[in-house]
């Protein structure tokens, strides 16, 4: 099945839009082939501030008014206490607060940007999608990342090359209840190695001690580069260390 198939059988459809590369070529899709197409945006606490910038570009440029919905995850213990089920309770508050906004538009159909390079055995966020109904028309129709993001140049979407991301509570490690301001420290310390040209880095912490997970391919191999790192990141996170597993 093709996109212009599917998008042919369900002409209504709400988009969950992050402001990423998947979901921004599939609201362009969606904009292309089917009848009506509403993007909605689900501003939480756990997102990053270009997220809604990327995501209002993207519906400027197809000429779709973006819908806002706030959720606000705090008063959920389930989310709050960062147990491994923590995605899957965070996708059911998120979408079911996007299915709920769909009513006012008569929407039935909500889809999301899950694509077919996605591994979605193991992930507790993908059960809670499909719990809800949300389709995933990228993964039915066995488009993978590199689709994406090679249809979304030529299509000239300004997310064709954005870094793929998971959201700020990642950074907690699972089983530390999540503290706002930890997670706000380690998004600014992962910036600041991105200043200096790290990319594709995470920096993860238990709330005591921190560690910076590096690409293979950037791993520094001499002590004065592994203390730079370990500097710069214990100056937002105190006690850091280096993974040598490596993403």
């Amino acid at each position: 099945m093709e996109l212009r198939e599917y998008f042919s059988s369900n002409p209504s459809v709400a988009v969950g839009l992050s402001g990423g590369a998947d979901s921004a070529f599939l609201l362009w899709a969606a904009a292309r082939y089917a009848e009506k197409a509403i993007p909605y945006f689900a501003r939480t606490p756990f997102g990053y501030p270009e997220d809604i910038l990327y995501a209002r570009d993207v519906c400027g440029m197809l000429g779709l008014d973006l819908r806002v919905v706030d959720v606000d995850l705090q008063d959920d213990p389930d989310i709050m206490s960062n147990g491994p089920d923590r995605c899957y309770y965070c996708k059911r508050r998120i979408f079911g607060a996007i299915a709920e906004a769909t009513e006012t538009d008569g929407l039935k159909i909500v889809v999301d940007g899950t694509n077919a390079s996605d591994d979605v055995g193991d992930r507790p966020g993908y059960r809670a999608l499909r719990e809800l109904g949300v389709q995933s028309p990228l993964r039915m129709c066995g488009i993978t990342k590199d689709d994406v993001r090679r249809m979304s140049r030529e299509a000239g979407l300004p997310t064709w090359d954005r870094p793929s991301n998971s959201c700020l509570a990642t950074r907690m490690v699972t089983g530390f209840p999540i503290d706002l301001e930890v997670l706000w420290r380690a998004h600014e310390a992962e910036e600041a190695l991105r200043d200096i040209g790290y990319s594709d880095h995470r920096v993860r912490t238990d709330g005591r001690t921190a560690t910076v997970v590096l690409r293979k391919d950037q791993m520094p191999t001499d002590g004065s580069e592994r203390k730079r790192i370990t500097d710069i990141v214990s100056g937002f996170m105190g006690e850091t260390e280096i993974d040598e597993k490596t993403r």
